[in-house]
């Protein structure tokens, strides 16, 4: 049956065209894939579909019956609900109570005050039908990504929903996480429930979804069956271009000068426990572990954004006694933030501003900015990292994610670093843009640069590092050469248990 038909879409924003003539069918029960570079048009597709936008010409029909969609209740109330990248859960409210937001309460028999019990007998009742194991009793400020994830979609079901619009995710989970996703997005298709599932993961969308349908500059290009389509055919689809292959870099081409040493860093927090490392010019070094395992944590510290209890850094043979944002843009550490839109951009500000903002001195004399050799700095970067933007004073928030990444990229060369601390950075990004991401970090480490590089997604670890730590509970227990590594023997890491490190290579 068919659940959702759209023709003839079109959304306008001013003089441009975000969306034109799109036409888009989903069938009760499949998971179809939506996918396009970043600026394709998905999101503004997902927010006609879900009532944040209201749409300039074109037709949905819903089970064959025209509708409007006026505002996000509407599409709750047909049946169409989504789940965004950035969660939008109550922080300090339990599952329970996160579960009913926007919905009557049950009271008790009296009518007066909530039936606490009835509405954790519907809860459990929710959660036993679609086998999700997460504790309701738990803050949403203490679960866990997969747990929030979990949670938003139990909320979707609470509404009877027919079409589940998922966006990205997998963005911030392990490999391990994504399966319990992945075993719940079946049972909701066996029961008959549609899935939209929008992500930039190749394998996931070969891996799930029955169609796939490709969105370029607006338009939609065409619809394919998943089983008769290939990745490059279908990133040809993307981008219109032939696929680019990323160049091969030999591996450990260090000069074996190290940029940066930690020497048992530990922090207050105890987010780090005694993690001794290093990276050298020229080399691109992995981190991984799952969820837990202090990933961010390490790089936070190194960066000065959390305080140390013992242990030190050295960064191109200097130690750096009192860590802080600022004393390492000094040496040459950049940080790209996993949460880009939080940490590393002010998205009402312009491109210009934000790029130039860490290196304000180098564009100020005699009281006032040079304000031309800013513009033009600016737009040699935006040209550089092909940053698709109506120009150099658009405001960053207006830009797509990828665009944003590149943003945030441009802004961290503009500081000549000699070493680059990577959170994520190729989360929530296009395949082009990802590969444009890794092609970049590999030309910094050619010139000599270090990087140190942290991924959920441990086969882009093993493709891109030339070494790599495992770290579990906030230690490393293995260094690792990653000359024919797999990615069973780093997983056999990550759980153990054992508080010894491992050197191989």
């Amino acid at each position: 049956m068919t659940l959702l038909k759209v023709a003839g879409l079109d959304k306008v924003f001013g003089q441009h065209y975000a969306l034109t003539d799109v036409g888009f069918e989903i069938e009760a029960g499949e998971v179809h894939a939506l996918v396009g570079e970043n600026g394709a048009g998905k999101s503004t597709f997902i927010k006609i579909m879900t009532g944040v936008y209201g749409l300039d010409a074109g037709t949905i029909e819903w089970k064959g019956r025209r509708v409007d969609i006026p505002d996000p209740g509407a599409s709750r109330k047909i049946g169409i609900n989504v789940v965004h990248q950035d969660r939008h859960l109550v922080p300090s409210f339990t599952g329970y109570e996160n579960l009913f937001v926007g919905l009557e309460y049950p009271t008790n028999k009296s009518c007066i005050g909530v039936s606490w019990k009835q509405m954790k007998r519907r809860a459990e009742q929710l959660r036993s039908d679609f086998g999700v194991e997460i504790d309701l009793n738990k803050t949403a400020d203490r679960m866990s990504p997969p747990e929030k994830t979990m949670l938003e979609i139990l909320r979707a079901m609470m509404l009877e929903c027919q079409l589940l619009i998922l966006d990205e995710p997998t963005a911030s989970l392990t490999d391990q996480e994504a399966e319990k996703l992945f075993a719940l997005i079946g049972r909701l298709t066996a029961q008959g429930t549609a899935i939209l599932y929008v992500s930039h993961r190749m394998d996931e969308i070969f891996r799930l979804s029955d169609r796939i349908t490709v969105f370029r500059n607006g338009r939609r290009v065409d619809t394919v069956l998943t089983a008769e389509t290939g990745k490059d055919q279908l990133i040809r689809l993307m981008s219109n271009a032939e696929v680019k292959k990323g160049h091969k870099r030999s591996r450990n081409r260090s000069s074996g000068e190290k940029v940066l040493e930690l020497s048992g860093l530990s922090t207050k927090d105890g987010k780090v426990k005694g993690t001794s490392l290093n990276v050298r010019k020229g080399e691109i070094v992995g981190i991984f572990g799952l969820a837990g395992a202090g990933r961010t944590e390490l790089l936070e510290t190194i960066y000065g954004l959390r305080e140390p209890a013992g242990g030190s850094i050295s960064v191109a043979g200097k130690t750096i006694s009192s860590p802080s944002p600022r004393n390492s843009l000094d040496n040459g550490v950049v940080l790209i933030p996993e949460e880009r839109k939080r940490d590393a951009l002010v998205l009402g500000m312009s491109i210009r501003e934000n790029m130039t903002l860490p290196v304000l001195k180098r564009f100020s004399g005699w009281l006032k900015l040079r304000s031309r050799k800013e513009r033009a700095t600016v737009g040699s970067w935006m040209q550089e990292m092909n940053v698709k933007a109506a120009g150099s004073e658009q405001a960053v928030g207006q830009l797509s994610g990828g665009n944003q990444q590149k943003v945030v990229f441009a802004k961290a060369l503009l500081s000549d670093p000699v070493l680059f601390l990577c959170d994520e950075p190729t989360q929530a990004v296009d395949v082009m843009t990802r590969e444009e991401i890794h092609r970049l970090l590999k030309a910094q480490a050619d010139k000599g640069c270090g990087v140190l590089f942290v991924s959920s997604d441990l086969q882009e670890v093993l493709d891109i590092a030339d070494r790599l730590y495992v770290l579990h509970d906030s230690r490393i227990v293995a260094e690792l050469d990653n000359d024919g590594v797999t990615s069973e023997q780093v997983l056999g890491y990550c759980y153990s248990h054992g508080k010894g490190s491992e050197h191989h290579g």
